[in-house]
């Protein structure tokens, strides 16, 4: 059991004597399993109280770049600074670099600020391109951990991804989908802000695949690239719609859910179901008001702390999320949350 305290603090943590601890680290034998637990679990309390230690009075700064439309970008920042209390006794300044769109060169000069004005860790929410895995490489030439979180880029080197499992959550609408909408034939039309965020192609990837499984008669209409901003994300939902106003069901994966809507009744177009992703403060009002069926929610406030536990452990502060992950939580206008 590889370990680097003294005999005697695992002894004093543990409540046992120094020689059974001396059997249990040296794998000796007539030691009872449960023995060998409270000598592990001791360890990993010494580790805990250590970070904690070392974390006191410490101060760092991590930049939180965000490329998303200002609604969920707003969402992000409330999360984040609700979490803060929970991290001392490090003292956490986050930085928030917010665009509602960001080229690649506008990325990379962000990112050159950064590496010179120094910082201890990046949460990134970008599109997955070689420029974008070059300038998540030259950050980690300077020592700077980079968290993908909402939408990865595999490949990169990143330290984690912390968000939505997005293929789980593409494969439960694909299910949800087929399900309510029955034996109905017809078309789902699917809207992404752009497929080159990975997280929102891989809901896509997820969705599609599950839905053939389940429903091979169901065709897809992708009305893609929007960006998940209001006016792009309707004309291209107007534009898909000039031949196919006929839609059974939604899949809005990237937002703009008030611009879909409008471009559906513009069109005369009534979905038996409309599924969208995230409650902000648009979402929340369509669903009180009958216009989503349900929304695919996951808890932005874990997400951001899984994030920031990966970029304290990279500095030896505390240990990192084994699952970074979250969760699916379905929403609708029956459970809508008190408070978000």
């Amino acid at each position: 059991m590889t370990h680097r305290f003294p005999v005697k603090e695992i002894a004093l943590q543990s409540g046992l004597s120094t020689a059974t601890i001396d059997r249990v680290l040296n794998d000796r034998p007539n030691v009872s399993p449960q023995t060998r637990r409270r000598v592990q679990d001791a360890i990993r309390e010494l580790i805990a109280q250590e970070g904690q230690l070392s974390a006191r009075g410490r101060r760092l700064f991590f930049d939180i770049v965000v490329e998303a439309p200002n609604r969920f970008s707003r969402e992000i920042r409330k999360a984040t600074e609700a979490i803060l209390p929970d991290l001392h006794p490090a003292a956490i300044r986050p930085r928030f670099a917010f665009a509602e769109t960001r080229s690649e060169a506008d990325l990379k000069s962000l990112f050159n600020r950064i590496g010179k004005r120094g910082s201890q860790g990046v949460c990134l929410k970008a599109r997955n391109t070689d420029a974008v895995r070059e300038a998540i490489t030259a950050l980690r030439q300077k020592n700077i951990p980079v968290v993908t979180i909402f939408t990865d880029c595999p490949g990169s080197e990143r330290i984690a991804y912390a968000g939505l499992d997005n293929s789980s959550a593409g494969r439960t609408a694909a299910y949800l989908m087929h399900k309510l909408l029955g034996a109905r034939p017809g078309v789902v039309l699917i809207t992404l802000s752009q497929h080159a965020f990975q997280g929102e192609e891989v809901r896509f990837r997820g969705f599609r695949a599950e839905l053939q499984r389940l429903r091979p008669g169901l065709a897809i209409l992708d009305a893609s690239g929007g960006g998940g901003l209001n006016p792009e994300t309707g004309a291209e939902v107007s534009q898909q719609l000039k031949n196919t106003p006929e839609i059974s069901g939604v899949y809005s994966m990237g937002g703009g859910n008030l611009a879909v809507l409008g471009a559906l009744d513009q069109a005369g177009a009534v979905p038996n179901v409309y599924v969208a992703h995230d409650l902000d403060e648009d979402n929340l009002e369509l669903l009180q008001n009958g216009r989503l069926t349900f929304v695919l929610h996951h808890d932005l406030k874990a997400d951001m702390r899984a994030a920031f536990r990966h970029l304290l452990a990279f500095h030896g502060l505390g240990t990192a999320p084994s699952y970074s992950s979250s969760d699916i939580q379905i929403i609708t206008p029956a459970n809508l949350p008190r408070k978000i």
